[in-house]
């Protein structure tokens, strides 16, 4: 279960992941395990109790796994977690740290928030290290959700009403959350850490367009409307989540996962931008 070196990572297909699954085959011989599986963001919730749903998987899968990898002499569980465990967006001018108290506000950040409590109390009773990555907004190619609409609007030569929009967000390129990963397999100071992980560059919404425009080789055509305006429109709409996206800051500090693990984002935003844009162009049609 993972991803990168095929040589150091093994693949287990599983069908449901809960707190019954057996992975006794696939962890034989297992030294580190990468678990990266999760129940994510539903953009239609039919369940009655989403939390309960989010936790059956986010929770009860992932310590069902964890205490079998322990069992079976797994040496270090590198667990993808969210930055929702630290809440859903910054003040201007202020950064989550990977040491602040967790405020999750949604079920999926809440679920993930206990899954990392439980792997930390697993850690202490079994001797597992446990490393904890929390990734902002990850993209690079084959990026789903409002990322490809974004690159959809520009392709299209879309007026948007995002010109005047001046937040800060950071955001990861898959290759900078991947290489990252994989710095944690073997560093010996990753042990039973938590790292934030984002590009080390901030974006504001109109800076982001304009860029991944220039990628598309479709200048960003952007209007200047008020970002208030646009939140309270977004609110009108039953679309407050998308306009807080949109418009509001969402900052990492990167400097513990800099300085304990002497590592550097090794991909630059538009470096990220362009291969996004690349891949996006070469899937539409002839």
């Amino acid at each position: 279960m993972g991803i990168g070196v095929p040589e150091r990572v093994k693949e287990f297909c599983v069908g449901e992941f809960s707190s019954i699954t057996d992975f006794k085959n696939a962890l034989t011989g297992c030294q580190v395990i990468i678990h990266a599986a999760a129940r994510v963001h539903v953009m239609k919730e039919a369940a009655e109790e989403p939390l309960v749903e989010y936790r059956r998987v986010n929770v009860e899968g992932t310590l069902n796994l964890a205490r079998q990898a322990a069992a079976a002499g797994v040496k270090r569980f590198i667990f993808v977690s969210s930055i929702k465990v630290n809440g859903e967006g910054t003040a201007p001018g202020a950064s989550y740290n990977a040491d602040d108290v967790p405020a999750p506000v949604d079920s999926y950040g809440i679920s993930k928030m206990e899954a990392e409590q439980g792997l930390r109390a697993l850690a202490a009773e079994t001797g597992m290290d446990v490393v904890i990555i929390r990734p902002v907004l990850v993209y690079g190619p084959g990026v789903k959700a409002n990322f490809l609409s974004m690159m959809r609007w520009l392709q299209r030569g879309v007026p948007l009403p995002f010109g005047a929009i001046y937040n800060k967000r950071s955001l990861v390129a898959l290759d900078n959350l991947v290489d990252l990963i994989m710095t944690c397999i073997d560093h010996p100071a990753a042990a039973n850490q938590t790292f934030l992980v984002s590009d080390g560059e901030d974006l504001s919404t109109s800076e982001l367009l304009r860029r991944m425009g220039i990628a598309l080789g479709k200048p960003a055509r952007l209007l200047p409307v008020l970002s208030g305006l646009l939140e309270q429109g977004a609110r009108l709409l039953g679309k407050q989540a998308l306009g807080q996206r949109l418009c509001g800051y969402l900052q990492v500090d990167i400097s513990k996962t800099r300085e304990l693990l002497n590592w550097t984002p090794p991909v630059s935003v538009d470096e990220a931008l362009g291969k996004t844009a690349k891949y996006f162009l070469e899937q539409q049609p002839k």
